[in-house]
């Protein structure tokens, strides 16, 4: 897998979700701050984007707002209007106030979900996300994102048999068209960080070997070698635009990597460790422990006890 799509699947739980509303001028909706990653697209209409400390933001059709960190924010149809709070429900989702009807030329239709994912394991390409990202609607070649967009609200528009399967895999696909999009022609590479990090032809690739095959016996040299450039430079160059060295980012990975195995998987400790590139399973419980604070099986007895609590999804 890429690096992107790595940082979205290892901390994913649960199902997206997704809902419509229609709003007819007066109207202002406030979404509380929560744990999970907040999205909102304008189907229809025109509204402001408005969070404290902020100015308004004005938002077209076609336009995808995300907020990863989960603050509080509000959508409305003019910056000084009242506002009403949307109330989460027992799984994140947002129980939205009833649809307002009006005249077509003042209605704004809007898409509001979110993303249920645990933190805990955050990769700190998702951690570095600015608190919105806001992505104009785009025409040519950037038009992939408006295509999904376009697929979801013609879903939650006529529902059909599939469309239970179909709105997740679209949401999730949302996501990183999202992510994409922003690091590819949003992110100021110029200040280095992840969005140079994956630009940068030698670190991107040293990055790319590193998640598709963690179990790898990498080595700082054998992968500079590979990037065709000194082991020293590559070393100072990785560390500088990731934030860690290249062989304390492959160990956090592995074990982050063990994690998402130990949550969706029964295999047993000693599989699991050779998965992640150990061949004893006492080096992995002492390097598993380390960045997580329990052992393996702690870990994976925690978590199990956590879903069998949750609510249904």
């Amino acid at each position: 897998m890429d690096v992107v799509s790595d940082a979205v699947s290892v901390i994913r739980t649960g199902r997206p979700h997704a809902a419509r509303t229609r709003r007819s001028a007066p109207w202002g909706l406030r979404f509380p701050a929560g744990r999970e990653v907040g999205f909102h697209v304008v189907l229809q209409g025109r509204c402001w984007l408005l969070s404290e400390g902020r100015e308004p933001v004005p938002l077209g059709a076609g336009d995808v707002v995300l907020v990863p960190h989960g603050q509080e924010m509000a959508l409305a149809d003019s910056p000084g209007r009242d506002l009403v709070d949307v109330a989460p429900d027992m799984d994140d989702t947002w129980v939205k106030p009833p649809d307002t009807a009006g005249a077509a030329g003042d209605l704004t239709l809007l898409m509001c979900g979110s993303y249920q994912l645990d933190r805990a394991g955050a990769h700190p390409l998702l951690a570095e996300l600015p608190a919105f990202l806001h992505l104009p609607r785009r025409v040519g070649s950037g038009g992939a994102l408006n295509s999904v967009v376009d697929l979801l609200g013609d879903e939650l528009d006529r529902r059909r048999p599939g469309t239970d399967a179909a709105i997740p895999a679209l949401l999730d696909t949302m996501l990183l068209y999202i992510l994409r999009a922003w690091y590819q022609d949003h992110a100021p590479r110029e200040t280095g960080g992840w969005a140079a990090a994956l630009a940068d032809p030698t670190i991107g690739s040293a990055l790319q070997d590193m998640h598709a095959e963690p179990a790898a016996a990498w080595t700082v040299e054998g992968l500079s070698r590979r990037a065709g450039v000194s082991r020293s430079a590559f070393a100072r160059r990785f560390t500088e635009l990731v934030g860690r060295p290249p062989m304390a980012y492959l160990t956090w990975w592995r074990m982050t990597t063990a994690g998402r195995i130990l949550r969706d998987d029964d295999a047993p400790l000693q599989a699991v460790a050779e998965r992640v590139g150990y061949h004893s399973e006492f080096a992995f419980n002492r390097a598993f422990k380390r960045e997580f604070g329990v052992s393996p099986g702690a870990y994976r007895r925690r978590d199990t006890g956590r879903r069998a609590t949750a609510p249904p999804a």
